[in-house]
């Protein structure tokens, strides 16, 4: 495809330079971009601006030499036919224009492909863990944990499309002070319920969902009074709560589309004995120390801005000393990147945990901590408040009843992972071009309805034969589709979905200002062909990228 054709230009326009000038001077290096004018042609060249202080000439006198090189090696290649002209343009620009039978070439490919189009070996096999969401099972998954789970859930897909074997994982905060408060607070509501008066600390958790809670704890006990209560100890509302909020937590991350492979309990995993050997690992090295009655990790020895306690001097670990004993586990599963996703209370998480990683002898740069920014949902342009300890929040769950699984997911995504977002509840709602997600899923349902009419006349779509596909909208809609690649490649860099939610956005311009202009099928029957075939094409394209976005792929809308 493009990303292809692209690095084989670039080939040989270094083959063409190298071989005139050996020895001459050191050759820039040759790398084409996408020019802004689409006169410009579709690949453009600076190589004779950063030559010009060296050879002592003016930008295009060595930019009109050098495509007369370019030319003969050219004449001689494979890509020859490829290329339809060459041309400069000021300051010293070398720009290429493709050729017809290179567009009906990446039309032929896509429809050989169908939904193999895209997919490759890039990853090579390699392992990857992704941890996404794991928010304590203290409450329900509120938007931030959305975000969270739809970037994980689809990023996972992605890496998988190009060839790394993944693995989605969510890591059970099962114990600790929040499972503590969770506990103590069912403890009390269920007193509450029982006709006690209690004065509800405020630092315990509000929500309603408390009180769902203790009542199902009292009617699965089968407690009619306070004395049956006072009977339970901490650990049966702690283990209670905990195993209840899971299941809501797995029902409405089932209910979003977003699936794991692995669940991993915090409890089994950083237990005394793991955190003690994963600690006593980083102490052969000479990373521990005592002081003040505490012990410490010298992270800063490894890049971190300061060292860390990680027990402190009542014998109690901090968060750190868990997270440890995890990483370790981590990589002795044989992964060989580890992808973490966090939210923005953890941006000054990323060094201590990539210090533990180096301590216990992996390489800090095979994990990877992506800070995924908070999202504000809004109503009628007014932003709404969350508070998840006062109960104060919107869950995923009322987002997924409100706008729909589609529009959550695709909302979700609608910006990069570093930037906050804004979430328009009554955008997601409507059936309009101005709504991305339905102006996508409209341009699929759209070629469904052309292909309905296709066969009432018995039409069908060309395989091979494109001489037809001339007009400019054609051949962006050809540009756009084959530069599916690049857009996965954009993803795989930036390890964020976004990259692809911004591409079906621009192939679905694309494709509505193709179809307002020309009709698909009219009188000539050769030239319906043809355009059917490039819709099919399309087709593919929107079903491929939606589905790695989990969005669904509607034949009718």
């Amino acid at each position: 495809m493009l990303a292809n054709l692209k690095t084989q230009l670039e080939d040989l326009i270094k083959k063409s330079l190298r071989g005139a000038l050996e020895g001459s001077f050191e050759l820039p290096s040759i790398e084409l971009e996408k020019p802004k004018e689409k006169s410009h042609g579709d690949f453009s060249c600076n190589v004779a601006l950063r030559c010009a202080k060296i050879l002592k000439k003016s930008p295009v006198s060595i930019a009109e030499e050098f495509k007369g090189l370019i030319a003969l090696t050219l004449e001689k290649s494979s890509l020859k036919h490829k290329i339809k002209s060459i041309e400069i343009k000021a300051p010293g620009f070398i720009n290429f224009s493709l050729s017809n039978e290179t567009f009906s070439d990446i039309l032929t490919d896509i429809l050989r492909l169908s939904i193999q189009f895209g997919k490759s070996d890039i990853g090579k096999g390699q392992k990857i863990q992704i941890e996404f969401v794991s928010a304590n099972p203290t409450g329900p998954l509120t938007v931030a944990h959305a975000r969270q789970a739809v970037v994980g859930d689809a990023l996972g897909n992605i890496l998988k499309f190009i060839g790394f074997e993944v693995k989605k994982e969510y890591y059970i905060n099962d114990e600790g002070n929040q499972v503590k408060i969770l506990g103590q607070s069912i403890n009390l509501r269920a007193q509450e319920a029982l006709g006690e008066t209690i004065d509800f600390p405020e630092d315990h958790y509000q929500g309603s969902y408390i009180k769902d809670i203790a009542n199902e704890f009292l009617e699965k006990n089968q407690i009619k009074n306070v004395q049956g209560l006072e009977k339970k100890n901490e650990k049966d509302f702690e283990e209670f709560g905990v195993s209840y909020l899971l299941d809501k937590i797995k029902d409405d991350l089932k209910s979003f589309g977003v699936q794991f492979d692995v669940w991993t309990s915090q409890a089994k995993v950083a237990t005394q004995k793991n955190i003690e050997k994963a600690l006593e690992s980083i102490d052969k090295k000479g990373y521990i120390y005592d002081q003040d009655g505490a012990t410490w990790f010298r992270t800063t020895e490894l890049g971190d801005d300061k060292d860390r306690v990680i027990k402190k001097s009542d014998g109690q670990y901090t968060y750190l000393a868990p997270d440890i004993a995890y990483h370790k586990d981590k990589f002795e599963r044989g992964f060989n990147r580890v992808i973490n996703i966090l939210g923005p209370d953890h941006h000054g998480y990323i060094s201590r945990l990539k210090a533990a990683v180096e301590a216990l002898g992996y390489d800090s740069k095979n994990l990877d901590v992506l800070i995924v920014q908070l999202a504000t949902l809004y109503r009628e342009g007014k932003p709404l408040s969350m508070s998840t300890r006062k109960g104060e929040f919107i869950s995923l769950r009322e987002v997924i009843d409100e706008v729909g699984v589609d529009a959550a997911r695709f909302f979700f995504l609608m910006r990069h992972i570093k930037v906050h977002l804004d979430f328009d509840l009554e955008l997601a709602k409507e059936q309009s071009s101005e709504n991305p997600v339905y102006y996508i899923q409209y341009a699929h349902a759209r070629i469904n309805s052309i292909f309905a009419n296709a066969k009432e006349q018995n039409l069908k779509a060309s395989k091979k034969e494109f001489s037809f596909l001339q007009a400019p909208e054609e051949i962006d809609l050809i540009q756009k589709m084959a530069s599916f690649e690049d857009a996965l490649s954009i993803c795989l860099t930036q390890l964020d979905p976004f990259g692809m939610v911004s591409y079906l956005m621009d192939l679905a311009g694309c494709f509505h200002k193709f179809y307002d202009k020309y009709k698909v099928i009219g009188d000539d029957p050769k030239l319906s062909s043809e355009r059917l075939a490039l819709v099919e094409a399309a087709r593919i394209v929107f079903a491929s990228g939606l589905k790695l976005l989990g969005v669904s792929v509607p034949e009718k809308m």
